[in-house]
């Protein structure tokens, strides 16, 4: 009996088993019953784990290798590779997944989306025809009041320079983890300039390249592209200020910590009740190092090529804010590491382990929104403190 074979013998549905690849290293009890198989699909990984009743394939082939995927999860087509996709995601073909993305539940991209060092929380939706990668985004109340990238929007995470510091936080975990947020909209045909920090509730129109941050919540914000034409020397190796965008990535890194915590002390107990919750779970948290890595190592070679703009000897007026971050950057990378490098350690208050410990662990979304609004303060002030932490490195 080969694998696919064996596979069905234990429930798991092809529609075409013929055409189907699965290759030597997938664990077949890491694929549940009920899940359904359509033509062409290629699967890979030993860390493949496919939950019950998902549907693979259902529009185009699709190729899945080393992902999580939990419960009713449908990957209509394209290619997903080391991603981890939570209860109730959905993908509509064309789909270009790559590495380090974690898609929470509910969560959607319709058709032809790249994404890459990406993170939905729940209920957040992309439409079609997107590029956005090196993002966390949140909002949303439920599948009706959920945070919006229309379609045809680019998140722009390359710059002049060739450097990739551009992680933009559209939203935040320690306010958008209890799920009772604005939603946030970036209106179709637009992108975003990374790296962005938008809070809750910011409506960008359709149409709109915006360049900057958004700090108060509620806000319906547009501006012109340019005032005027431009046409000047422009020299891509010399860098201007940069206190914004170190500010941006280490608030970044801080979000993601605190995104890891909230799986450490308030997911686990949700989701390690079976062993393909448990693959999500592990998942989840590969998925976040990975995302702390690539962004230390994006603010390592921001520091590199700054320094590089330094040695060009061009008149620059923020030469002292770079050479200061030059020689800052051993110190402040050695806080970083230890930092990610502790997390496991963290300890847990008295007053959210008490929280905890009154969450029945049965329906996440509904016993998160079901909180009190003392104990959501109380967890909110938690998780702050984790980019408040990464932030004060750069005093």
């Amino acid at each position: 009996m080969n694998l696919i074979q064996h596979l069905q013998s234990r429930g798991v549905t092809f529609l075409a088993p013929e055409t189907t690849h699965v290759a030597a290293d997938v664990n077949p009890d890491r694929i549940a019953a009920g899940v359904t198989i359509h033509p062409g699909c290629r699967l890979s990984g030993a860390q493949l784990s496919v939950g019950p009743g998902c549907v693979l394939g259902a529009e185009a082939s699709a190729t899945v290798a080393d992902c999580q995927l939990g419960a009713r999860v449908h990957l209509a087509g394209g290619f997903f590779d080391r991603a981890t996709f939570l209860d109730g995601f959905k993908a509509g073909s064309g789909a270009h997944v790559r590495p380090g993305c974690l898609f929470e539940e509910e969560s959607s991209i319709a058709h032809t989306v790249g994404v890459k060092q990406t993170v939905f929380l729940p209920w957040v939706t992309a439409g079609s025809l997107i590029n956005f990668c090196d993002c966390l985004m949140a909002g949303g109340t439920s599948r009706k009041d959920h945070s919006e990238i229309g379609s045809s929007y680019i998140h722009f995470n390359f710059t002049p320079h060739q450097d990739k510091a551009t992680a933009s936080l559209i939203g935040d975990v320690p306010r958008g983890a209890l799920l009772n947020r604005p939603a946030i909209f970036l209106g179709g045909q637009g992108g975003l300039v990374g790296p962005c920090l938008i809070d809750f509730g910011t409506v960008i129109p359709a149409g709109q390249i915006w360049r900057g941050d958004v700090t108060e919540p509620g806000r319906l914000v547009a501006k012109p592209a340019f005032r005027s034409p431009i046409n000047t020397a422009y020299d891509p190796r010399q860098y201007h200020g940069i206190g914004r965008v170190v500010r941006n990535n280490l608030l970044y890194l801080g979000n993601i910590l605190a995104l890891d915590l909230w799986y450490r002390v308030i997911r686990a107990p949700f989701m390690r009740r079976d062993p393909f919750q448990t693959a999500c779970y592990d998942g989840a948290r590969r998925r976040l190092a990975e995302i702390l890595d690539e962004r230390l190592s994006r603010l390592d070679e921001l520091t590199k090529k700054v320094g590089q703009s330094l040695a060009l000897g061009l008149p620059n007026p923020a030469e002292e804010e770079h050479r200061a971050f030059v020689a800052a950057w051993p110190a402040l990378k050695d806080a970083l590491t230890a930092q990610i490098a502790a997390r496991d350690a963290a300890a847990v208050p008295e007053a959210v382990q008490a929280i905890v410990s009154s969450l029945p662990a049965k329906d996440y979304l509904r016993e998160i929104q079901a909180l009190p609004p003392e104990a959501a303060q109380t967890l909110t002030a938690w998780l702050a403190a984790c980019p408040a932490a990464c932030a004060a490195l750069q005093n």
